[in-house]
């Protein structure tokens, strides 16, 4: 799952409307040592459609294809649709890694403290 650009990153940019962050994908196979290409595709991140990406848990967010098998090009979407869209996915994202670094500092006390009693 490559990473594409952060969530927040690409928040500021789209800040101004004269920002596009564009994607050239590149759909190929190999044939013994010779590449065949099977389609192109150089579109701004908002026409990519949601259910072909995903986000990282790494620093604020990353998005990523999910399955770059799978790409869903829409170039009828809205920057603002898909950007409404993001915040939500966002939203939802969040409070999930909140509870697993819940989780986390739990696992770590607990090892903290068997290491605090070990002989």
């Amino acid at each position: 799952m490559p990473n594409l650009t952060s969530v927040e990153r690409l928040a500021r940019f789209y800040e101004s409307d004269s920002n596009y962050f564009v994607l050239l994908l590149v759909k190929y196979s190999l044939e013994g040592t010779h590449v065949v290409i099977s389609d192109v595709n150089f579109v701004p991140i908002e026409f990519l459609d949601w259910d072909c990406l995903t986000i990282g848990a790494l620093g604020w967010g990353q998005i990523q294809i999910a399955n770059s098998n799978r790409i869903i090009v829409k170039r009828h979407n809205s920057r603002k649709q898909w950007m409404i869209e993001l915040c939500d996915i966002m939203l939802e994202f969040y409070p999930k890694e909140i509870g697993k670094i819940g989780e986390r500092i739990e696992y770590f006390r607990r090892v903290k403290q068997r290491w605090l009693t070990a002989p």
